[in-house]
């Protein structure tokens, strides 16, 4: 920390930290509750204060700004960088914006928190993480956004893969599962525009487990062969449907794909099979992961995400099988600085935690994780399954090319 009268690159001032904030719709309400409940659950060494949000419409903005609980609002996201008050910003847009703010925030001095993926194209991503690498010598930490390592039944399985308790990692199986594209007739939204979004169903909530399951097993995929399908060519534009002629149907092509499915290796030699779709009729948002080792088994699913499922080898084969946890006691990971046990956490909780473990990493000078070198090894797997889907063939994902500073594994 400067004095008061000052502040350096990346530095706070009297134990604040000034946060502006790209983006307000579905991921900025959900950023917007975290920085505003962290500090009320948990003894944060800086205090963020939300300085600003900035959106391209004024009026919207505004409103946005009013009832998520910011200071003011702006219309250029410039004005974040430039401003004195802000320390850190937080990336909630599109994946087509990423890397120029977070490349500009970053050489401005100001930390970042930028939403996954990282950005749509590796070359983004490599970029990204050399701003990231320049700014860590000038003490400014970035982080991007995989909040559901912060669950605490992940956190712990993390834990138990990590001493052991389920041996030698043998099968990944991981699946991200929604529905709210099964209907054909929903409208066309920036998700479906490879320009804005840079893939689809891979990379919008594939990447998600792609991450998952390289943070819980230590593990890289160093190898993918996969498929790619868009169901629904064409969709309803948005608004159109008042003004436009009789019989007139305005659609737009869709641009990515709906549905991801490939198989992976791991460093350490285990098989991975992955799913990611947003036409499983039935599934909102349902993430299922299991893992099979030497000697157990760990599975989750985000159904039921205050349980970890654990099946220990070692017990006697008349009382063995898969035994529910239900992480919600104090020596669970987060879990003291809320409820009672058995008073389950929810979706919301994972966005708190990524502030605290963000904040007090800033305030100890350590980089934060997942870092953007992190999000830059997802991205080289997301583009690997790409090429694959095209060429029909296993494609390498250039692990080992990762910045050496920030690697986690």
């Amino acid at each position: 920390m400067t004095q008061d009268d000052g502040r350096g690159p990346g530095r706070t001032q009297r134990g604040t930290l000034g946060i502006g904030m790209a983006g307000y719709a579905f991921m900025g309400a959900a950023h917007s509750q975290a920085w505003h409940t962290a500090p009320r659950f948990f003894d944060l060494p800086l205090q963020p204060v939300l300085r600003a949000l900035s959106g391209r419409d004024s009026s919207r903005a505004a409103e946005a700004a009013a009832r998520l609980g910011w200071q003011s609002s702006e219309t250029d996201w410039h004005r974040l960088v430039e401003r004195d008050d802000i320390d850190l910003v937080d990336i909630c847009t599109p994946g087509d914006t990423h890397a120029e703010i977070a490349v500009a925030a970053l050489e401005a001095g100001k930390h970042v928190l930028c939403e996954k993926p990282l950005a749509n194209t590796v070359e983004e991503a490599e970029a990204m993480t050399a701003a990231a690498d320049r700014a860590a010598d000038r003490g400014v930490l970035a982080m991007v956004g995989f909040t559901y390592r912060r669950v605490p039944a992940i956190a712990l399985a993390r834990r138990l893969v990590a001493d052991g308790r389920i041996g030698d990692i043998r099968h990944v199986r991981a699946q991200y599962l929604q529905d709210w594209l099964a209907d054909a007739q929903a409208p066309m939204t920036w998700r479906l525009q490879k320009d804005r979004a840079g893939s689809g169903a891979l990379g919008d909530i594939g990447a998600h487990i792609v991450d998952l399951t390289q943070h819980l097993t230590g593990e890289q995929l160093t190898r993918v062969t996969g498929l790619l399908e868009t169901f629904v060519k064409a969709r309803p534009m948005a608004g159109h449907e008042t003004d436009r002629p009789a019989g007139h149907n305005a659609t737009a092509a869709v641009t990515v794909d709906d549905t991801a499915a490939f198989l992976g290796r791991f460093s350490g030699g285990a098989v991975g099979v992955f799913e990611a779709t947003r036409f499983a009729t039935g599934r909102k948002n349902s993430i299922r992961i299991e893992l099979n080792g030497s000697r157990g088994s760990l599975a989750f699913d985000f159904e039921d995400m205050n349980v970890l499922e654990l099946y220990d080898s070692d017990e006697p084969s008349e009382t063995a099988g898969f035994r529910r946890i239900i992480v919600t006691d104090p020596s669970h990971p987060y879990t003291g600085h809320w409820w009672p046990p058995g008073h389950g956490l929810g979706y919301e909780h994972g966005f708190t935690h990524q502030v605290v473990d963000l904040v007090t990493a800033i305030a100890r000078g350590e980089q934060p994780l997942p870092s953007f070198a992190d999000g830059l090894q997802v991205q080289r797997v997301l583009a690997a399954v790409e090429r694959s889907a095209e060429l029909g063939t296993w494609e390498a994902t250039d692990a080992g090319t990762t910045s050496g500073r920030q690697r986690t594994h």
